[in-house]
């Protein structure tokens, strides 16, 4: 599905994790560069150093600063896993967006019901799993959560109260989508729900390249490693088993551990020598020596799923939960702002408190931020 669904809570910090594998991957993704290390200092290390100050408190209302810079840092190792920085002049509106949420989180669970917590603990269960499988093992998922400062029941606790969160907003709001409205949906936007072709492989990658400068290895370097490539795939061809030669040799470390497995892709995701050579080859077969800016490779075919529409059945979840987030980004504001001065919130940071009158101001002109 193409659409992108907007939530009304952005566990910044599972963005992160889910976008900070690629700091050291060294798969044949294409990219120009490679991604900045996260900054893995913990907010308790801020707070240590510089106090936990108050931010925002009301009835039943309080953030401290530890909370907000976890959330930052969090967007932070996301847009550093792409390789990008935020400019400082964003910095302060991104600062004073997330306490917003923060605040919004703390008093729609002060509204949560039974139901509210047991669908939040579920939703928030799916979101675990489905991190945990993109990190793609256990000890994976460990590292990026250490990488951005955060214990496994951190995670699980912030998550837990967005996704409740989420659920007491949909309920008080009266929010509701049938059936039809998820098929007419489905039946409307097709090209939304178009499938590329994908292959799914394993690979054994000798790198020629030195990771940390992205500079090539010397001469006889690279006629070393193409001769150990070359006696590997003899071997594997012999008949021994690729995913154990590839947790033994390859140089890829993220897909190491996997016996060189990497996660489905399209067209256009890799680099064109591997993508070339991968969906031109059959089922269960295995590739000669292929050569990219990497190094030199040996790919095995698992599988190929051809271009189609994804079945209704497969979507309609995603549907009813987009369809939802629409209807929520339109009641939401006021029902958040009648909240959030019923419990008299107060934003005690002078900067903080500037740009948040400064984001309302925008808001009731229709005007972006800081527009004079």
């Amino acid at each position: 599905m193409k659409t992108k669904m907007k939530m009304i809570f952005t566990a910044a910090l599972a963005v992160a994790l889910m976008n900070s594998q690629a700091n050291a991957d060294t798969a044949p993704v294409k990219t120009n560069s490679a991604a900045a290390g996260t900054n893995a200092t913990t907010s308790a290390t801020m707070a240590s150093l510089f106090g936990d100050p108050v931010i925002a408190k009301g009835k039943g209302v309080e953030v401290k600063q530890s909370a907000l810079d976890e959330v930052v840092l969090g967007i932070k190792s996301a847009a550093a896993a792409h390789n990008e920085t935020i400019p400082p002049a964003q910095l302060l509106g991104i600062e004073s967006q997330m306490l917003s949420r923060l605040i919004q989180i703390q008093l729609l669970l002060q509204k949560a019901t039974p139901a509210d917590k047991a669908a939040g603990l579920a939703k928030a269960e799916d979101q675990l799993t489905n991190l945990l499988a993109r990190a793609g093992s256990q000890e994976a998922f460990d590292r990026q959560l250490k990488a951005v400062g955060m214990t496994p029941q951190e995670l699980r606790t912030k998550i837990t109260q967005e996704a409740t969160a989420t659920a007491t907003m949909t309920r008080e709001l009266g929010i509701t989508v049938t059936d039809a409205d998820a098929t007419n949906f489905y039946a409307s936007h097709p090209t939304d729900f178009e499938q590329p072709e994908t292959v799914h492989v394993r690979h054994i990658l000798l790198l020629t390249m030195d990771t940390a400068t992205r500079t090539p290895l010397s001469a006889d370097q690279i006629e070393a490693k193409r001769k150990q490539i070359e006696d590997i795939l003899k071997r594997v061809k012999a008949g021994e088993d690729f995913a154990t030669l590839a947790q033994q040799y390859s140089e890829d470390p993220g897909s190491k551990v996997k016996g060189g497995e990497l996660p489905p892709f399209s067209h256009g995701e890799m680099v064109p020598q591997f993508e070339a050579a991968a969906f031109s080859m059959q089922t269960n077969t295995v590739s000669d020596v292929v050569t990219t800016d990497y190094g030199f490779h040996i790919i095995k075919l698992l599988d190929k799923t051809p271009a189609e529409k994804v079945p209704f059945a497969k979507v309609a979840d995603k549907i009813r939960e987009f369809l939802v987030q629409q209807k929520t980004q339109k009641l939401a504001p006021a029902y958040l702002a009648g909240l959030t001065k019923a419990a008299d919130v107060q934003i005690l940071d002078p900067d903080l408190k500037a740009a948040a009158a400064a984001a309302a101001l925008a808001a009731a002109t229709n005007a972006p931020a800081g527009t004079p």
